[in-house]
């Protein structure tokens, strides 16, 4: 692989660190929760002026049920270049008020604030990778293109399917989404994530009079728990998890109705379709209740393909040119990578370094975003695919 201007971009990056770290406080301090859709204007207005400094053309691609997504892609590419996405999102988990509770505040080399780490800082080495590459006047030979949505935290239901296109004609995706732990590691592979509700239907009667004519929704779905962690596989990393149940009228009815929300993930797409059919397949055992089961694995593995290691490969031999040691791991959650990987090599986890995602401590190393957005630069100087290997 040829040698990259590394030098000169680690130096363009630190002069810029400050700028950087201005520009993040910026969008920490737009909170811009998934369920809060107006608040993802301004903060797209902010980015959008960002990427056209960058000479992008820049598309607000308005939302059904969102704030709706950014997509933006250079003003030049000659016909027939290959395309590269870069992927994040714009939504956090915090409702708006939450910086009274947890303030934006800078301390011995740490940011701290609801979001900086999932995953506006992400965000940011987007942004300035993309700014070091046009005002050192590096083109790469593959087109970057940047998609940003507003309800990744939700299951990004409504923009997959945009997701889905710009993977299946890019050369590769890159998402950024914060490293995993605080040593930094990206991420090459990810559980798949399914949600299922089981409903038990029985029949109503007096617990004390006639308990006998009554069929206790509540009794069978007890059994119904017991088949579902019966299913969990910790050395195939299959976990299922009965995490909400609800039902009954009150203490003296047989109660005639019942539910169990269930949370399941697992390694590979082939564990995927195996622990969906059994679910599906569950079969009461109490006379007179019956069972409906509804939900659906909602996002797959992303798995260590082939091609998603070739592309970890090139991440790791760019990483030694920064003097990085990188080192790799699987994720318990899911991410829009899940999709991607599905299509085209991706890399997940290159967002920032820190830890406290959804969590109250949520911070970033500050330094650590000048390595991390130099290495998305060398990323994106990096041949195609099928050249280099």
């Amino acid at each position: 692989m040829d040698q990259f201007p590394t030098d000169e971009i680690l130096h363009y990056l630190r002069d810029h660190l400050q700028e950087m770290l201005d520009f993040l406080q910026h969008l920490v301090r737009i909170e811009t929760p998934s369920t809060v859709l107006h608040t993802h204007k301004a903060l797209f207005s902010l980015l959008a002026d960002a990427f056209d400094r960058c000479d992008y053309h820049v598309h607000h691609i308005p939302g059904r049920n969102t704030g709706g997504h950014l997509f933006a892609r250079p003003r030049r590419r000659a016909r027939r270049t290959p395309l590269q996405l870069l992927l994040g999102h714009a939504d956090t988990v915090w409702p708006v008020g939450t910086l009274k509770e947890m303030p934006l505040k800078i301390d011995e080399g740490t940011m701290c604030g609801p979001g900086v780490y999932d995953m506006k800082a992400g965000l940011v080495q987007i942004l300035y990778a993309l700014q070091a590459l046009h005002d050192l006047q590096l083109h790469p030979s593959v087109a970057p293109m940047v998609f940003i949505n507003s309800d990744e935290e939700i299951g990004s239901s409504e923009s997959t399917p945009h997701i889905r296109r710009l993977a299946r004609i890019a050369d590769r995706a890159f998402v950024f989404e914060p490293s995993l732990g605080m040593d930094g590691k990206l991420k090459t592979a990810r559980k798949g994530v399914g949600r299922f509700t089981v409903i038990v239907k029985g029949k109503a009667a007096h617990a004390g009079l006639d308990p006998g004519a009554g069929a206790s929704a509540i009794l069978e779905l007890s059994y119904v728990i017991q088949k579902l962690f019966a299913l969990n596989d910790p050395k195939r990393g299959i976990t299922v998890n009965v995490g909400m149940i609800d039902g009954g009228l009150r203490p003296n009815v047989v109660a005639p109705e019942s539910r169990a929300l269930v949370d399941v993930r697992m390694l590979t797409n082939e564990d995927a379709q195996d622990i969906e059919a059994r679910i599906r397949a569950l079969q009461p055992q109490s006379p007179g209740v019956t069972l409906e089961i509804t939900g659906q694995i909602s996002r797959v593995p992303m798995e260590q393909t082939p091609r998603n290691n070739a592309l970890w490969e090139v991440a790791k031999r760019l990483g030694r040119q920064l003097n990085l040691d990188l080192a790799d791991g699987v994720a318990g959650g899911a991410s829009d990578g899940n999709t991607t990987s599905l299509w085209t090599a991706t890399l997940d986890g290159l967002g920032a370094v820190g830890d406290g995602a959804h969590a109250s401590h949520e911070f970033i190393y500050v330094d650590k975003l000048v390595e991390r957005g130099a290495l998305l630069a060398l990323l994106l100087l990096a041949p195609p695919r099928w050249q280099g290997h």
